[in-house]
C-alpha cells in the first residue's frame, strides 16, 4: 500500500498549490491597500491651499476665468488620484473572508473533480492485483481453492503485467500471462505472450501447443500452416503427444483434409484409453469424416489396397520411431511415385489405401497408368529417400486393370550401404 499513499500525498499536494494561487493573492491584496491618512490630510490642505492661489489670481485679474475653470479641474483629478487607494481601502471588505472562501472552493471543486474523472479505484484495484498475485497463482496453477472467476482472472493478468515490467522477462510468466488472457477470450494479448515465452524457450512444449490453440483461433491459412510446424516439433520429440495429435487432427478437418483428419484422429484414439471422457467423441468425429470420405473415394478412378507385413526375421532390426512410407510408381514411367501414404504410429502388419488423392503432382497419378509396382519402406531419418539400414519391400508388377485391386508387400531386407 506504499504506492498508494504515495499517490494520496501528492494528490494533498497538488491540492494545496492550487489553494495557494487562489488564496494568497487576497492576502497580498490586503497589505497593498493599507493608507497612510496624514499623508492624505496633507494632500488635502495642498489642495485647499492652491484653490485659494487661484482665487486670488483670478481677482487681481492675473488669470482669465476660463484659465481659472480649467486649473481647478485639473487639481480636482490630482487630488482624486492621490486620494484613489482610500476609497478602494472603503470598498475593500474582508480578505480574511475571501481566503477562506477561495481555499473551501477550490477544496470542493477538486474533490468533485477527482471523484467523476480520477482513477482511485482501478488504483486500488491494481495494487490490490499485485497483493494477490501468489494467491491467484496457487489457485490457476495448482488448482488450490475455488477457481478464478472473470473478474479475478483480470486481476491475475494485471499483476503478471506488473510483475514482468518491474522484473524482466520471465518465461513462465509469459506463458501463464497467455493462458490467462485466453480464458479472457483476449487473444491478441495471448498471441503476444506465448511469442514473448517462445522466443526465451523455443523447444518448450506447453508454450508449442498453447501458442497453436491461439493461432487455430485466428483461423487463417497462414496461422493453421504456422501453428502444423510448430506443433510437428512437438511431435518430433514426442511422438505420443496427446495434445499436438489432437490439434493437428483439428487443423487437418479445419482444412477439410478428411483423409489427413482421419488418420490423425485414429492415431489420437490410438493413444487414449477407453474410459476418456473424449474417446467416444472421437469415435463420433472418426465416423463422421469416414462419411465425407466415402463419396469421394467412390469418385476416384482407381485406388490400390495395400497390405503390409514384416518379415519376422526382421523383427529386431525395426528402428526407433522409424516412419512407414508405402508409394506406388509405374512400372514403365517417371521415377516420381503416383501415390505416397506416410505413417509415423504404426505396427504391422496393417492396410494402406493408395489412391489419387495421394499424388504428389497434379499429372502423376495412378488413374493415369496400368501397371505399377509398390514399395514399402521403414525409413530412420523420416525421410522418403532410401538409406543404409532401412528396412524394405517390394511387390510385383500390378495391374491396374484388374477386378480386385489388392497387393501384398512383404518387408523383406535391409538396405545395404549401397542402396541395393
Amino acid at each position: 500500500m506504499t504506492g498508494l499513499l504515495q499517490m494520496w500525498s501528492m494528490f494533498a499536494l497538488l491540492t494545496l498549490l492550487a489553494v495557494l494561487f487562489v488564496v494568497v493573492p487576497f492576502l497580498r491584496r490586503e497589505k497593498i491597500l493599507q493608507v497612510d491618512n496624514e499623508a492624505n490630510a496633507q494632500r488635502i490642505d495642498i489642495y485647499q491651499q492652491r484653490l485659494t492661489e487661484l482665487k486670488v489670481d483670478l481677482d487681481n485679474q492675473r488669470i482669465d476665468p476660463q484659465m481659472h475653470q480649467e486649473s481647478v479641474l485639473e487639481l480636482k483629478r490630482r487630488l482624486l488620484n492621490e486620494l484613489s487607494p482610500e476609497k478602494q481601502l472603503n470598498s475593500r471588505g474582508n480578505n480574511r473572508i475571501f481566503a477562506l472562501t477561495g481555499f473551501l472552493f477550490t477544496l470542493a471543486v477538486s474533490g468533485v473533480f477527482y471523484y467523476f474523472t480520477g482513477s482511485q479505484q482501478q488504483v486500488a484495484n491494481w495494487y490490490e492485483a499485485i497483493e494477490k498475485l501468489p494467491e491467484y497463482g496457487e489457485r490457476a496453477v495448482l488448482q488450490q481453492g475455488e477457481s478464478l472467476s472473470a473478474n479475478e482472472l483480470q486481476a491475475f493478468a494485471l499483476g503478471l503485467r506488473t510483475k514482468l515490467a518491474n522484473s524482466g522477462d520471465d518465461a513462465v510468466a509469459w506463458m501463464l500471462l497467455g493462458r490467462v488472457a485466453m480464458s479472457l477470450n483476449d487473444f491478441e494479448m495471448a498471441k503476444q505472450a506465448f511469442e514473448k515465452a517462445l522466443k526465451m524457450e523455443p523447444s518448450n512444449h506447453n508454450v508449442l501447443i498453447n501458442y497453436s490453440q491461439v493461432l487455430l483461433v485466428e483461423g487463417s491459412e497462414s496461422a493453421m500452416n504456422k501453428a502444423a510446424r510448430l506443433l510437428a516439433k512437438v511431435l518430433k520429440s514426442n511422438p505420443s503427444n496427446v495434445d499436438a495429435i489432437s490439434l493437428l487432427a483439428l487443423i487437418a478437418y479445419e482444412k477439410q483434409d478428411w483423409l489427413e483428419a482421419k488418420t490423425a484422429f485414429e492415431v489420437l484414439l490410438a493413444n487414449m484409453e477407453s474410459n476418456d471422457p473424449r474417446y467416444s467423441m472421437i469415435e463420433q468425429r472418426i465416423d463422421e469424416i469416414a462419411q465425407k470420405i466415402a463419396p469421394e473415394q467412390a469418385q476416384n478412378i482407381q485406388s490400390l489396397t495395400v497390405n503390409v507385413t514384416l518379415d519376422e526375421s526382421l523383427l529386431s532390426d525395426m528402428p526407433q520411431g522409424g516412419t512407414l512410407f508405402v508409394f506406388a510408381k509405374a512400372a514403365n514411367g517417371p521415377a516420381m511415385p503416383l501415390a505416397v501414404a506416410k505413417l509415423t504410429n504404426f505396427n504391422l502388419p496393417l492396410t494402406v489405401t493408395l489412391d489419387d488423392s495421394m499424388a504428389m503432382m497434379p499429372d502423376l497419378k495412378l488413374s493415369n497408368y496400368q501397371e505399377v509396382i509398390v514399395t514399402a519402406r521403414i525409413s530412420i531419418d523420416n525421410s522418403v529417400m532410401p538409406q543404409a539400414g532401412e528396412l524394405e519391400g517390394q511387390s510385383d508388377v500390378v495391374s491396374l486393370l484388374a477386378d480386385s485391386n489388392e497387393v501384398v508387400v512383404h518387408v523383406n531386407r535391409i538396405i545395404s550401404s549401397t542402396g541395393k
